[in-house]
């Protein structure tokens, strides 16, 4: 079964990602990390990219175009993927069809995990992330504290917010994704693939919601 992720700023996409990955196998291709890896390989395009990112621009949708469709050629077709922040765009999701038309892959399920705005933006100013596992913790959440104030559960390492995890900058991100990103939820509904899932709740609550729309849920 394979799948794409949609939700609004702080919904979580990143955590249930990585619990379908950890108890499910799914292979998780983020549009973000697949950029990444381009640029620690320092290919020419890698190059350009990081030239681009440094800069604070935006990545041509062709460049991304190439790279989703590269990885979609080179990962186990056996196991099921997930798609994560990609497409944003409804152009992006009309070109993703292509590529998979052309790969003869098929997207079985889109499922759009949804909060309030209010809600993204209290998680968003509590959020803490470890630089080294990658874990994700959030002080506005009893359930997702750390242990020990500001220090990593699994590596012992200082924890860290990120630099956009601002009011300012999450009203800039939510106002993008209202303007851009919920034609792809209509996009996908239209298609009878959307599956909406209501994101507010506890991060154990919000997935088994998620494993019995997937239809994969195993005690």
């Amino acid at each position: 079964m394979n799948i794409i992720f949609i939700a609004p700023p702080a919904a979580g996409k990143g955590t249930y990602s990585s619990l379908l990955s950890s108890k499910y196998g799914f292979t998780h291709i983020s549009a973000g990390d697949v950029l990444r890896e381009e640029v620690a390989a320092q290919t020419l395009l890698g190059e350009e990219i990081n030239q681009l990112m440094s800069r604070g621009e935006m990545i041509n949708d062709e460049i991304v175009y190439k790279l989703i469709e590269n990885k979609l050629r080179n990962i186990n077709l056996s196991k099921p993927f997930m798609l994560d922040g990609f497409p944003r765009k409804i152009n992006q999701a009309e070109e993703l069809e292509k590529i998979l038309n052309k790969l003869e892959i098929n997207i079985d399920k889109v499922i759009f995990i949804n909060i309030t705005k209010e809600t993204g933006l209290k998680r968003i100013l509590g959020r803490m992330t470890c630089p080294v596992c990658k874990k994700i913790y959030n002080l506005e959440n009893p359930n997702l504290t750390p242990k020990n104030p500001n220090i990593c559960d699994d590596c012992s390492t200082s924890l860290n917010s990120r630099k956009d995890d601002t009011e300012e900058a999450y009203e800039t991100r939510y106002n993008i994704y209202m303007n851009e990103t919920l034609p792809v939820i209509e996009y996908y509904k239209n298609k009878n693939q959307l599956i909406e899932i209501d994101g507010s709740g506890k991060v154990e609550e919000v997935f088994i919601k998620i494993e019995e729309a997937l239809g994969v849920k195993n005690d």
